[in-house]
């Protein structure tokens, strides 16, 4: 076997041993791998949500698996575990950063041997985890894909009642869509990402690099607060020019819970599309935001601004789908900004 064969089998029945002896709740809950024969340019690490399991990343490791990349999305540490769950009995989430945050260095770790170049990406607690990583690690991350972060509140009374209450809350799944892992949990389980978001937002002000971030939220999430989303890429986009930030309309009504159509989004493939468009493309936003203005008002095809502008080895086919969601007035206001 080559080299990269052995280190990829180590992996692997590293995993299934300690996964093996925990109890599960079924084998949706074990971490996935999806490997290709050879080490390959990018490999891409995801974290699933806080509560859920590795099976909510599915759909766009399976894309990116297609796209000729490695993909490692491991079950988060006290998720998954099989019991009789409840307030008098709740599931045995962490309440201590260190936790998530040794395991996310542990598999950056691991998966470096598997490609040239690596893509973290996570949603909501997970999308936390991926941040630290992007300020811990930037030298070791290419791209980091931020699914509807969850970071501070800015409500008191949730602020109060997550740092505080030892309160039991118990997810309200919309009908017709499902719910990977746990039914719910207790408030200091959630707490960790908080206190973890609030770091993050206080470091990134005074940190001196960061990986390049795609931060990518919905109007519709009312989980997070985007204001929060469009602070962290303010600050981010300082230290690494390459940082993106898009939030789909309110029209479209994508959930907090954006990865699969399974959880309530019926267009979970436009969240694969702009999100291959952000790690396949070497673009500053300022430079989507040009070719999108000479797209939309000047009337000019994808492919002609692209190679008028010496850009075509830097861009992404999916970027025109990135493109055709943006708003144009906000588009124009930067256009003119960037002229005076």
């Amino acid at each position: 076997m080559s080299e990269y064969s052995n280190i990829t089998a180590a992996i692997v029945r590293e995993t299934r041993a300690r996964e093996k002896a925990l109890p599960l709740m079924n084998d949706n809950c074990r971490s996935r791998f999806l490997l290709q024969a050879q080490r390959t340019t990018k490999v891409c690490l995801f974290f699933h949500g806080f509560t859920a399991t590795p099976e909510q990343f599915t759909p766009i490791g399976e894309a990116f698996f297609q796209a000729g990349y490695n993909v490692v999305i491991p079950l988060l540490p006290g998720h998954g575990i099989a019991g009789d769950w409840d307030g008098d009995n709740p599931p045995p989430l962490p309440e201590e950063q260190r936790f998530y945050q040794e395991f996310g260095l542990y598999w950056l770790e691991q998966v470096q041997a598997l490609g040239e170049q690596v893509v973290i990406g996570g949603l909501s607690g997970g999308s936390t985890l991926a941040a630290w990583l992007a300020l811990e690690r930037p030298h070791s991350i290419h791209r980091a894909l931020l699914f509807a972060p969850f970071l501070s509140n800015s409500n008191l009374l949730v602020d109060f009642i997550v740092k505080i209450l030892p309160i039991y809350f118990q997810w309200r799944t919309e009908e017709g869509a499902i719910s990977y892992g746990y039914d719910g949990f207790v408030m200091p389980a959630l707490r960790v990402f908080m206190d973890m978001g609030q770091d993050i937002l206080d470091r990134v002000k005074t940190s001196i690099a960061a990986a390049p971030c795609f931060i990518i939220g919905s109007e519709s999430d009312r989980a997070v607060d985007e204001n929060e989303n469009r602070d962290l890429y303010a600050s981010l986009v300082k230290l690494q020019p390459k940082c993106w930030y898009y939030s789909f309309d309110r029209v479209f009504d994508i959930p907090h819970n954006m990865m699969t159509k399974a959880e309530g989004n019926e267009y979970q493939d436009l969240v694969i599309a702009v999100a291959k468009a952000y790690v396949e493309s070497d673009l500053t936003w300022k430079e989507v935001e040009e070719i999108a203005y000479q797209m939309l008002f000047q009337g000019k095809t994808f492919d002609t601004v692209v190679q008028r502008l010496n850009l075509t080895s830097r861009v992404s086919p999916d970027l025109q789908t990135l493109i055709s969601l943006l708003d144009k007035p906000t588009i124009i206001a930067a256009h003119q900004s960037e002229s005076s």
